[in-house]
């Protein structure tokens, strides 16, 4: 497991018109998820419908500084996705968990803002890590989005997370404290996570508003994820 590389955390232009909006019907306030499965699809059902790659990025990403490039982005109807590790990311807000005592990479902002232009918060909002724009594969081009739902399957638990943050443009596999803590992964920003095993299916054009709040990102997701299935 690598220490993880630090993110970048420059604030990115985020189209505000997308396809599969989902309005806030519930508070703009975030509760940390206290565990998984979430939604109504299981994870042998999402598994099941991303067994085989049709590699849609120019090449292949490192999980770590130190290892070879071997994760493909993977293309399905309505959907990219890969297999990798989970790094945590703690970056955004200060809160318990994520400052710069716990973690030593940390920075107090993410690619993506709240709805009151504030920095994201890992450690209670479940969120999804993807590499900055490259020649390698351009997340925008494939219509991912700041606020896309995320479904994230480990240990035959489904976690609905959004895409938060961007990170190193030959590194995947990252996912905020919160995403790591519900999925039962060690969320401990300098020790934790886990070296394999991690699904990330990434709905395209899609955008839970606002961003942070993680009940919004569940119900969306949850349609989403039923979509998937029956498309592909």
């Amino acid at each position: 497991m690598r220490l993880r590389t630090l993110t970048l955390a420059a604030a990115s232009g985020v189209a505000l018109l997308a396809a599969g909006v989902l309005p806030a019907n519930a508070t703009g306030t975030t509760t940390a998820p206290t565990s998984a499965q979430e939604g109504s699809v299981s994870a042998a059902d999402l598994l099941a419908k991303v067994k085989s790659c049709s590699q849609i990025s120019n090449g292949k990403y490192k999980t770590d500084d130190e290892t070879s490039a071997t994760i493909p982005v993977c293309g399905k109807n309505g959907a990219v996705f890969w297999k990798a590790d989970m790094d945590v990311d703690c970056d955004g807000q200060r809160t318990t968990n994520c400052n710069e005592d716990r973690d030593p990479w940390y920075q107090d902002d993410t690619a993506f803002h709240q709805s009151d232009g504030k920095p994201l918060k890992a450690e209670t909002l479940p969120y999804v890590v993807v590499p900055s724009s490259s020649s390698i594969w351009n997340y925008s081009g494939a219509g991912i989005k700041g606020g896309g739902v995320v479904a994230v399957v480990y240990n035959n638990k489904v976690e609905y997370a959004v895409v938060g943050d961007t990170g190193p443009t030959k590194i995947i596999g990252e996912a905020s404290y919160a995403t790591a803590k519900a999925l039962g992964i060690d969320p401990d920003p300098e020790t934790g996570g886990t070296d394999s095993g991690v699904t990330y299916i990434l709905f395209k054009n899609s955008k839970v508003s606002p961003i942070e709040s993680h009940s919004a990102a569940v119900t969306l997701g949850d349609q989403l994820a039923k979509q998937f299935l029956a498309n592909n």
